[in-house]
């Protein structure tokens, strides 16, 4: 096939050559992928990173994916004539809720990232989360009134059941695993898809630990892209809060890396889905395009 016509091959052949000592480090490493926002909502984004995360595969990486549906399931809610409710970005999720959640997510969102991965050519299996993660019922302080506030089947994850997970990674399918998660009397709660995805990166042992999210990573200033910060270190996370560059959403994104960091993850990336193969474009350039955390020097 000829090259397009902005595209020589000598480029081509750059962006191979690029590209070559990342696919050699990469191979048979574990990356895990939190899956949300935008990306999941527009049918062509879908397809690229659903066609990044078989490339990866087909590069002999170990891809683990775990995703959100925050959109659909409102939309499910709304449907039903249930209203949606968030304390502090939190879902409240009563007995009638959490049965339209896990639906939405078993019937609809899991099995479509499962089929979308298999009809580009990849290998992969779901997974409800409720068999993956163990959780305890969350006691919840309102930020706002400083008050207790019940968050109805809302938990926060305490265990991860990693050998299903492991025993599908090495028979190089890729998990896909909803953000539920079960607790001792085998009830189902929701859980925080950001929380669990560092959660299973740290029980996995992952080498890096991916979350597309709506932006393109952190920025000094938050309403100017030219200001990305490419590469933070731990170190220096705590004075870009006191600063106010790290903020709202983003505290409990940063925090998860921190801790994931510190559990042995290499590095953790928060890049922007909405960008046409954003995974490989970070994972597989020089330069790449979003943000990086990496432990302290």
């Amino acid at each position: 096939m000829a090259p397009g016509p902005d595209i020589s091959h000598e480029t081509r052949a750059r962006t191979l050559i690029e590209a070559l000592p990342y696919l050699q480090n990469f191979r048979g490493k574990t990356f895990l992928i939190k899956y949300g926002g935008a990306a999941m909502e527009e049918p062509e984004l879908v397809e690229s990173v659903l066609r990044d995360i078989v490339f990866l595969e087909a590069a002999g990486v170990n891809p683990v994916i775990v995703h959100g549906g925050g959109k659909a399931i409102t939309r499910a809610m709304d449907a039903a004539g249930i209203q949606s409710t968030f304390i502090d970005g939190l879902r409240v999720s009563d007995t009638e809720s959490m049965e339209l959640i896990e639906r939405t997510l078993g019937d609809e969102i899991n099995p479509g990232i499962v089929e979308g991965i298999v009809r580009l050519g990849g290998k992969a299996v779901g997974f409800s989360g409720r068999h993956v993660l163990r959780c305890v019922k969350r006691q919840h302080t309102d930020r706002q009134t400083g008050q207790p506030v019940d968050l109805g089947w809302v938990g926060d994850v305490h265990g991860v059941e990693t050998a299903s997970l492991v025993a599908e990674i090495q028979a190089e399918f890729v998990p896909v695993i909803s953000p539920l998660a079960q607790d001792d009397e085998g009830r189902c709660h929701n859980v925080n898809a950001d929380t669990a995805a560092a959660e299973i990166a740290k029980a996995l042992g992952v080498e890096r630990l991916i979350y597309l999210s709506n932006v393109n990573g952190l920025r000094r200033d938050p309403e100017d892209e030219r200001s990305l910060i490419s590469t933070l270190r731990v170190d220096e996370v705590e004075g870009l809060k006191a600063e106010g560059v790290i903020a709202g959403g983003m505290i409990p994104k940063v925090d998860s890396a921190v801790d994931a960091l510190a559990s042995g993850v290499e590095k953790v990336h928060f890049l922007d889905g909405r960008i046409p193969h954003a995974l490989l474009l970070e994972l597989f350039t020089d330069a790449g395009i979003g943000t990086q955390i990496t432990p302290a020097a």
